[in-house]
């Protein structure tokens, strides 16, 4: 078979000789092909005529139209195979499987020739330090464990558009407080400050549709006091924010993988699983120093002190010792029943403020109607009033550990009902007096007696 190089050697050589035979002897090709196209002037490539004629005859002609049609009324949303299943049933025996996959070939070239319009994507042209974006991704398909327990939760993830360098930090909720602090560690790790920021329609940065501010008070007090512009996508578009989402499925897929090579997803704390993502997320900006040194000679300079990272919130001490702050209740001390406290709202905990006096920092719970309460805060007084033990709402709160709930089990058997509680709030209180480890220690030795 002659090529198109031989036939443009031919073209070159035509001049070179006198006579046709010995071009055609220099391009390796007979005199007859080569005669053939110097006479066409066209290379073998551009003679080849295109196959625009079937092959055979089509067996669904007969009832294409009613295909068509169907395809039309539906806006192409029925699969071919559905509509093959339907010819069937209506032509018993006129069509066989194997025609199936003619059906389908011929579907697909009507749609792509009279079909509905596709979802097309659009580059993006940045440029640097310019834009930056942030979403919240779910964690939760990774099976992620701590101590053996299922970790549901987040990923606060914050890209440069222009270099993809990128940060984050685990979270809980897609609250302003999470947002916030995401926002403000990506921009202190960055050491500067992009001059636009978007993010999804993100209920805690952007009111509902028909409010006359697009973004609430306190994203745009963030934004101002970092100075950089805010932008969101429309309602239930996250595509309009492409660079994320994709930075999202490129840094699951990283951890994923880093996953399978640790060989487990099981972790002995929250602070070494997040030790575990940095490594990762270090990993992947090692890919992008060109373009991130590029954006750090242009970004803004960073404000003298970080924004304010929580929300203040005033709360009173109820007569049982309990505060009901975002749907949860948290125990105080009982010097504090019937007092105003104030309460300083971060993503993952709540500092307690009373006289100007940070006294205490309490988990942040996750959800509603959950209880955090410590037996340290009620013991001198539940000692005082046993009875009250009983029927204690929170009474399964003040077990420490499963040994002190045995302990509780056996004295009840033993004691009677009374008596049990009595004792066992001693225990409680001796724990909280001096050394809760020390306690169940004893407790689990006294057990095994």
């Amino acid at each position: 078979m002659v090529t198109d190089q031989q036939v443009r050697r031919l073209f070159a050589m035509q001049n070179k000789y006198q006579y046709q035979y010995q071009a055609a002897e220099a391009a390796g090709i007979s005199s007859k092909t080569a005669h053939k196209y110097l006479k066409k002037g066209k290379l073998p490539s551009q003679c080849k005529i295109e196959h625009t004629w079937p092959t055979r005859q089509d067996p669904f002609a007969d009832d294409w139209a009613f295909v068509q049609q169907i395809l039309e009324d539906t806006q192409a949303t029925l699969e071919a195979k559905t509509i093959f299943e339907y010819l069937q049933r209506a032509y018993p025996g006129k069509y066989h499987n194997g025609q199936l996959r003619t059906l389908q070939r011929r579907i697909k070239a009507w749609k792509a020739l009279y079909g509905p319009s596709k979802e097309i994507f659009f580059s993006q042209l940045y440029y640097p330090g310019q834009w930056s974006c942030s979403d919240f991704t779910s964690m939760n398909k990774l099976n992620i464990t701590i101590a053996r327990e299922p970790f549901e939760h987040l990923f606060y993830h914050f890209v440069l558009c222009y270099s993809n360098w990128q940060a984050g930090r685990i979270c809980f909720s897609e609250s302003f407080e999470s947002l916030s602090l995401g926002i403000q560690d990506a921009l202190w790790m960055l050491g500067g400050v992009p001059g636009f920021h978007r993010t999804d329609n993100l209920t805690s940065a952007v009111h509902k549709v028909g409010h006359p501010d697009i973004f609430t008070d306190k994203y745009r007090a963030l934004s101002s006091h970092y100075g950089f512009e805010s932008s969101k996508t429309n309602p239930a578009s996250p595509h309009e924010n492409g660079d994320i989402e994709k930075s999202n499925d490129l840094f699951k897929k990283a951890v994923d993988q880093s996953l399978i090579i640790r060989g487990s997803r099981d972790f002995d704390s929250v602070e070494q699983y997040a030790q575990f993502l940095q490594k990762i997320i270090s990993r992947m900006n090692q890919n992008c120093h060109k373009r991130f040194a590029e954006e750090l000679e242009v970004l803004k300079e960073l404000p003298n002190r970080r924004y304010g990272d929580y929300e203040t919130r005033e709360c009173k001490v109820g007569c049982g010792g309990t505060i009901r702050l975002l749907h949860n209740t948290y125990s105080l001390h009982s010097r504090l029943a019937g007092e105003k406290v104030k309460v300083r709202v971060y993503a993952d905990k709540l500092e307690i403020w009373y006289a100007q006096r940070h006294i205490e920092t309490l988990p942040r719970l996750r959800g509603e109607n959950g209880y955090y309460i410590n037996y340290r805060h009620h013991i001198d007084i539940l000692v005082r009033k046993p009875g009250a033990f009983e029927n204690y709402c929170y009474k399964d709160a003040l077990f420490p550990t499963s040994l002190f709930r045995i302990a509780y089990d056996i004295l009840r058997d033993t004691c009677g009902i009374r008596q049990a509680n009595k004792e066992y709030l001693r225990i409680l209180e001796l724990a909280a007096k001096e050394d809760e480890s020390l306690v169940n220690e004893a407790l689990r030795l006294l057990i095994n007696l």
